[in-house]
């Protein structure tokens, strides 16, 4: 979500303790106040028109781009081509998507004139994962990764997903507060994962995964990707965030990947140099929890969508979800036989979908809830509309989107490592 948030950040110090990085994450990572803004970020493939298989030049995807001048949100590139669309804060459901879809058309009428085709899916059906960008923290991600398997580097060339943007809350546990939020939020991921579970190919293979996006992030370091578990929100991504280990230490590229190194170890002396506070900061770039925070919640576990308005939909649910306080209840009372903070949940749903009975009844509730909640929130027609057909066609169905992908598009069917 493109927009300013946080509170004033306290002076650096030469070097830190665990305790200042504790208390300096718990008051900083998550922004307190009435929730209601929403934000979304769109990754897309960019594919060329004529052959989906063929690697694209980086530079006719930057020629191909409007000017970040005619956009209300902001657009980034990803390590391997993606480009990423982060829409404008929005104070409302109806704004955030009618903003970031007047950037979409932007941006698809660009890459229409220039031949090329902006994607969804959770993973690249097509292509193998390739690092076509060389800044220093992609280049150190990489070398991180590598150590434990092709995993990273699928993750991060091979990947795409719609993440929501979403209020932390208020102080607190009602129902704005945000220990509830922080509740929901991971809750209904599973839900999600499920739901819109969109990428059983990778590289021109069936995989295995209904979500083979989920699938390759649940098999990356758990310490930066699984869900820092506890009900006080701050607290847990403190102590996750020094438990971590620390993926690059940034300096005269290329930069250093200390091997084993938490940031706690390094606050204590065993890193190369002193922590400061932007070592700080960076270091909670580098975690990748399906739950955010980042100053907002980003719950970032959906993969993308096909079809120039697929995202609105998972848009919706979740905002409706998390923010209508009966939604939000009723979300509760649906997914309250699995514990999110566990990996069982999520592997479930990138593995099977709806086509898992427990998660699938779980779904119906959520989705039924979502749609009372978008009339009650005065969403939009169309985005009502569309969450309607997407709960007939799916939802209701036991199906998710990767039930439709048809064997026909893909080359050697074979499972691939994020299969085994």
């Amino acid at each position: 979500m493109h927009r300013g948030s946080g509170e004033q950040a306290p002076p650096r110090a030469a070097r830190w303790s665990a305790d200042d990085a504790i208390e300096y994450i718990a008051t900083t990572c998550l922004t307190t106040g009435p929730p209601g803004t929403v934000g979304v970020e769109l990754e897309w493939f960019v594919h060329d028109e004529r052959d989906p298989y063929a690697q694209v030049d980086p530079a006719r995807v930057t020629a191909a781009l409007p000017d970040g001048r005619e956009l209300a949100g902001s657009i980034s590139r990803e390590p391997g081509g993606q480009v990423e669309l982060s829409s404008a804060a929005a104070p409302s459901l109806g704004d955030a998507v009618a903003t970031a879809a007047a950037d979409m058309a932007r941006m698809r009428a660009g890459m229409d004139a220039a031949g090329l085709r902006l994607s969804g899916g959770g993973a690249d059906p097509y292509r193998p994962p390739v690092r076509v960008r060389d800044a220093p923290r992609y280049v150190a991600m990489e070398s991180y990764f590598d150590r434990a398997g092709p995993h990273g580097r699928t993750m991060m060339c091979g990947t795409a997903s719609v993440q929501v943007c979403l209020d932390a809350g208020l102080p607190g546990g009602g129902p704005a507060g945000m220990e509830h939020r922080w509740r929901v939020a991971h809750a209904i991921g599973p839900v999600l994962v499920g739901a819109f579970a969109n990428s059983p190919c990778h590289a021109g293979r069936p995989t295995g995964w209904k979500s083979t996006r989920q699938a390759v992030w649940a098999q990356l370091d758990p310490r930066r990707t699984s869900p820092p578990a506890g009900s006080d929100p701050a607290q847990a991504w403190a102590r996750y965030a020094l438990d971590a280990p620390v993926m690059c230490v940034r300096g005269p590229a290329p930069w250093q990947v200390p091997l084993g190194l938490t940031l706690r170890d390094w606050l204590a002396g065993a890193g190369p140099r002193p922590v400061t506070r932007e070592d700080v900061d960076y270091h909670l770039t580098t975690l990748f929890p399906p739950v955010r925070p980042h100053g907002w919640l980003e719950l970032r576990m959906i993969d993308a969508q096909h079809g120039d308005d697929g995202w609105l939909v998972p848009l919706a649910v979740t905002t409706a979800l998390v923010e209508d306080p009966v939604a939000a209840d009723r979300a509760l009372a649906a997914t309250e036989s699995w514990d999110p903070f566990e990996p069982g949940p999520w592997r479930q749903a990138a593995a099977q979908g709806l086509a898992d009975r427990e998660l699938a009844g779980a779904a119906s509730a959520c989705f039924t809830a979502a749609l009372d909640a978008l009339d009650r929130m005065d969403a939009p027609g169309a985005v009502r509309t569309a969450v309607e057909r997407f709960t007939d066609t799916y939802v209701s169905r036991g199906r998710c989107p990767a039930d439709d992908t048809p064997r026909s598009e893909i080359r050697d069917p074979i499972r691939t490592e994020a299969g085994t």
